[in-house]
């Protein structure tokens, strides 16, 4: 099979490599010709484990290639496109909150373009999109190339970042969603690899796929907020949050994951999908109002973290050195996109602090969107001369700090840990003032 993969962001390239090592040929396609460029010399516009192995497997084993236009693809292939996916980002209208479509629609006039007449053609969108975004895209097919064959599927990517390529080869399981018969076989025909593993491969309608990729984010940005607001009430009343996220996490109702408390949550996907679903909820007049609610106690929590900052620094941080250990939203990735560093630091900078920052992978993009921070090359580096010291993002780096030696480079030994990584215990006896997340 010959598939076509439109954007060579995070889900587009990680998508095309993926299925190029299942076997299949297929060209990656973006239309800034240096990202091309880079990649064709084996540069990765993102930071991913292993992706750029990946990818030069197979572009060395010919499955993988790259191109800036949809037209070139039909020119190279000599046999039939089985498929062609969207993998375009659908970011957050500033003006209105909604998911800005516009290149999954430049997408589509794209498409139909090229679409042939005498090949039934699978238009594959695994941007993640609002429910009626695949009817749409069908409709402007359509109306631009009335001869072509073809059917719209959904399938939505459900990859975390750190972890992409694992997610795609060993997920829980896959959706899609189209009403041709057609495109059900050339879909489960994709996922032939992963349904020989067992891997539940779920057939729905193009509406319900479009809405389990939203439903499945805003149900873990419900399940953060809520372990966060049980922290909280925690040292109000002397509880350990991680006790109790143990004991409700073992209950295989719950589960145990994203239950660990911290700043916030951030990211590429969680705070545009959540608030993507409440916009779309209200305009069909079906409000969802626990995920109102998540993304309202979300934006308040990420302004408190600096408030404890500045509570633990005796009420007042003017004058002061503050070590940032961590800019990324999560580890194992350089994305910024809603980190709570991006809150944080300007806060601490405007309330008189001079913030000192480290991040093992991030902070080549953390300087295009932070000003006046002073980029230290080491963790050691960071906390010299500072009277705080926060722990931001819990890289593995950070786990296995000499606190020695961190305690000697500080001018007051006060951490907050804002990812419950130490042991209280410890970086007490160690001589810390130490402060973590719901564990009084």
């Amino acid at each position: 099979m010959k598939i076509v993969v439109l954007g060579a962001g995070y889900v587009g390239l990680v998508s095309a490599a993926c299925f190029a090592e299942f076997g299949f040929d297929v060209v990656c396609v973006d239309p800034i010709k240096e990202k091309i460029d880079r990649l064709l010399e084996g540069i990765m516009p993102i930071y991913e484990q292993g992706l750029d192995e990946l990818v030069a497997k197979n572009v060395n084993a010919k499955r993988l290639s790259f191109a800036t236009s949809l037209a070139d693809c039909y020119k190279n292939f000599s046999d039939k496109i089985s498929a062609i996916f969207i993998a375009v980002g659908t970011p957050t209208r500033e003006e209105d909150g909604h998911a800005d479509l516009s290149f999954v629609y430049q997408a589509a006039d794209d498409i139909a373009k090229v679409l042939p007449e005498n090949s039934f053609t699978v238009v594959v969108n695994k941007s993640t999109v609002p429910i009626g975004t695949g009817r749409e895209i069908e409709r402007i097919i359509k109306s631009k190339n009335h001869k072509a064959d073809f059917a719209v599927a959904s399938n939505p990517e459900f990859l975390r970042e750190g972890t992409a390529i694992y997610d795609f080869m060993q997920p829980d399981r896959v959706v899609f969603g189209t009403d041709d018969p057609r495109a059900v076989d050339v879909m489960n025909d994709l996922y032939t690899p992963l349904r020989a593993r067992n891997v539940p491969v779920l057939h729905m309608a193009l509406e319900s796929s479009e809405l389990t990729k939203y439903a499945a984010n805003a149900f873990l940005v419900t399940k953060v907020t809520f372990i966060n607001e049980i922290a909280d009430l925690c040292e109000k009343v002397g509880g350990n949050v991680q006790d109790v996220a143990h004991g409700i996490g073992m209950d295989t109702r719950i589960g145990s994951k994203f239950l660990q408390a911290g700043p916030g949550y951030g990211g590429s996907c969680f705070p545009k999908d959540a608030l993507a679903l409440a916009k779309t909820a209200q305009s069909f007049n079906s409000p969802v109002r626990i995920v109102e609610t998540a993304i309202d106690i979300n934006h308040k929590r990420k302004v408190s973290m600096t408030e404890r900052v500045i509570a633990a620094a005796g009420g007042s941080v003017k004058g002061m050195k503050i070590a940032v250990l961590g800019v990324s939203f999560k580890p194992n990735t350089d994305d910024m996109r809603y980190s709570v560093a991006l809150d944080m630091i300007p806060a601490l900078q405007k309330a008189g602090a001079t913030v000192q920052a480290f991040d093992p992978v991030a902070m080549h993009e953390a300087e295009k969107l932070l000003d006046g921070v002073i980029w230290a090359d080491s963790s050691y580096e960071a906390v010299k001369g500072a009277s705080i010291a926060v722990l931001l993002t819990e890289w593995d780096e950070f786990a296995s700090l000499d606190f020695a030696k961190v305690r000697q480079a500080m001018l007051a030994p006060v951490l907050l840990d804002l990812r419950n990584l130490y042991n209280p215990k410890e970086m007490r006896e160690l001589g810390f003032s130490y402060h973590s997340i719901g564990r009084s």
